[in-house]
């Protein structure tokens, strides 16, 4: 729905607008686009969190050292965060980054009795949003890639950077507006009888227009 300061026929004309770029770049790159990742909702998460301000090459390779030196979530939870810290390297601001997940995986194992984000799959995908925000560092576009790119499969638009410099340049957004404030004007515009693919592919056909 559009906003009160955004009339009726200019947010038809943006979702024209929308729907128009959406064919033509799925023409150019192959809709649907496949997942890149298939990963359980928590290990999304811890993902989603090292890839802060953070190039994918290198929080790939946090991610994998992870996986590696801890059998599972719990154990790394529990480490030493020094040594959580060291694992993350690669990671930009690991020093901050190996407390905050080990924080954020407590949290989430007080509030749930598990380390598990399962439950996520059968709550409205707006409460989920919001019980994954209530974590700390866990902002809109991270709880929207938890809830799309995990095996979860959820309707969920992420806008990264790159997401949001395109959508400006395509005069999909106003050139003042910040990254947060976008996801919710940005997934406005999609049809709402779209399904979670065709979320996704929006998502994924914006950031390939680069």
């Amino acid at each position: 729905m559009p906003s009160s300061n955004v009339s009726s026929t200019h947010f038809l004309a943006l979702q024209q607008r929308v729907m128009l770029i959406h064919q033509r770049l799925c023409v150019t790159y192959g809709c649907p686009i496949a997942y890149f990742h298939n990963l359980d909702p928590l290990s999304e998460l811890v993902s989603s969190l090292l890839s802060h301000r953070t190039r994918n090459a290198d929080s790939g390779r946090a991610f994998k050292a992870l996986r590696h030196r801890y059998a599972d979530w719990a154990a790394m939870r529990n480490a030493p965060v020094e040594e959580v810290e060291q694992t993350i390297a690669a990671c930009t601001w690991a020093e901050q980054k190996a407390p905050r997940i080990q924080q954020v995986l407590k949290l989430i194992g007080e509030q749930r009795g598990n380390l598990s984000l399962d439950f996520l799959a059968d709550v409205p995908v707006p409460e989920a949003r919001a019980w994954l925000e209530s974590l700390p560092g866990v902002g809109p576009k991270t709880s929207a890639a938890v809830l799309s790119f995990s095996q979860l499969r959820r309707r969920a638009l992420p806008v990264d950077s790159h997401h949001h410099r395109v959508a400006i340049r395509l005069g999909l957004l106003p050139t003042t507006t910040a990254v947060g404030p976008a996801h919710a004007l940005l997934e406005a515009q999609l049809p709402a009888e779209w399904n979670a693919q065709d979320v996704y592919d929006n998502h994924e056909v914006i950031i390939f227009r680069l």
